[in-house]
Parts: structure tokens; sequence; C-alpha cells
């Protein structure tokens, strides 16, 4: 199997045949954040078999990239959000996009590869739009490895058991801007997931790629230092993972499963 990231929360997740994307973020700029690292990810990185959307933030569920998707790809979302995102619902009209809902604990199989939905704890609201609460998410995509992306969430009660064994766990180190909100893991949060989850190997993401404009001189140190801050931590509090601090497009084959 094989993990290419390509900035903040996207990646590309290959394994037993099937090419699985990540939250996927294809612009310069934004709203208020710009890309300050990192080319913007080429037309391949929108070539997927499914396409996981771990919960409705507009820098997670951002329409005009899956408007770059293939006509007929399948996306796969959490329960309410086609109702909570009226966008969805163009997009599948105009480009055909075949959207299916999950909650935690939903499978989904695409080739040889299984898709399992779990538990996130993390607010995933449609901002600025309403109050639809829909529950954020993480998946599992299961293939040669075990392969766990974490979307947006903090650490809670239960996680081991609620994810399951892993071998592989992408996990958020860090944001788009100077404080961390709630429900968040920073580097050392992260590494703590690393001793309950115990995978054989890590990828940090979500940190480096965006920044609010007019913002460069504010805490800089949050943009740059969490995936190195993660590979302090990992050291110190699992030394048995192997980390794999990638840069913008690199991708790694991890070890697959014992």
């Amino acid at each position: 199997m094989e993990v290419t990231w390509w900035g903040h929360a996207t990646c590309t997740i290959e394994d037993a045949g099937a090419r699985v994307l990540t939250d996927p973020l294809f612009v310069r700029r934004f709203a208020h954040l710009r890309r300050r690292r990192g080319d913007v990810p080429p037309p391949e990185a929108a070539v997927a078999d499914a396409v996981l959307i771990s919960h409705l933030h507009s820098d997670h569920l951002h329409l005009p990239s899956l408007a770059r998707l293939a006509p007929g790809s399948l996306l796969i979302v959490p329960r309410g959000a086609v109702g909570a995102v009226p966008g969805l619902r163009v997009l599948r009209r105009m480009r055909g996009l075949r959207i299916t809902e999950v909650a935690p604990g939903d499978e989904v199989r695409v080739g040889e590869a299984l898709i399992r939905a779990v538990v996130a704890v993390h607010d995933g609201r449609r901002y600025p739009v309403g109050p639809h609460r829909v529950p954020a998410l993480g998946y599992v995509v299961e293939g040669e490895a075990r392969t766990y992306f974490a979307g947006d969430t903090g650490l809670f009660d239960g996680m081991a058991e609620a994810v399951g064994p892993v071998d592989v766990a992408l996990l958020p180190v860090g944001g788009w801007g100077p404080n961390l909100g709630a429900h968040h893991l920073d580097a050392a949060r992260a590494a703590r997931v690393l001793t309950m989850l115990g995978p054989r190997s890590a990828v940090p993401v979500h940190y480096g790629t965006y920044w609010p404009i007019g913002m460069d001189a504010v805490r800089p140190h949050e943009f740059h230092s969490p995936g190195d801050e993660f590979v302090r931590h990992a050291a110190l509090v699992a030394p048995e993972v192997a980390v794999h601090r990638l840069g913008h497009g690199e991708h790694v084959r991890p070890e697959a499963r014992r």
C-alpha cells in the first residue's frame, strides 16, 4: 500500500487496487486562507475510486475541489451531509457524483478494499449556513493494511475500541491558524493517539499548508513546527512507531500489517 500527502488533510491511499482520496482541497486560496507551502495538487490527485469526507467544514468539504472529480465518482460523506449542504445536491445532479452517507460502524466496499466509518469528536457543522449538526467521522481503509484517516478529532475515551486495530495512522497535528479550537489534535496529543492505537506507521497531516492572509508573522511556529514536534513526541512516547513526515506531494509505502 502507498500513502501520498498532498497537503492539509488531503491524502491518497492506494491499497488492494483501490485508490481512496481524503478531504480534497485543490486551491491556492479560499476564504481567508492562502496556501503557503506546496504546489496545488496536480490533476491526477483528483483521480480516485472513492473520496472520503470527514466533516462539513469548508477546508474538508470544499465544493469547488469536489467539482474537479471525474463524473460518477463515489463520494462518502457523514450521514445528513446532503441535507445540510445544498451544493452536494448540485454536484450530484450536474457532475453525476454518487453520494453515500454513512454513520459510525457503516462499511462500504470499494473493489477489494473495505472502508469503515468511525467516530470522531469534532464540531461537524457547516459554517456559516444554518445550525445543522452532522457528526464528524474518521475512516479506516482496509486492504493489505488497515489505514486510519482521523479527519479532525480530539482525544476521547474508548478511542482504541472505536477505531479498532490499525497499521497506519494519518493524524492531524496542527491547523490553519495561530490557535487550535476545541476537539483538535496537536503534535503532543496526536502522539498520545499512537500509544492508544499502536500502529506500525504514522503520517502527520493537517499542518503546514494554509495560513490566514495577512497573519504570516503571527505565531509562525504554529505553521512550521507541528510535523517536527510530532516526530519528537512520538519518539518519546511511542518509539516503536515509524513516523513518516512527508513533504507536499511525497508518498511512502509503510510496512503492511504484522
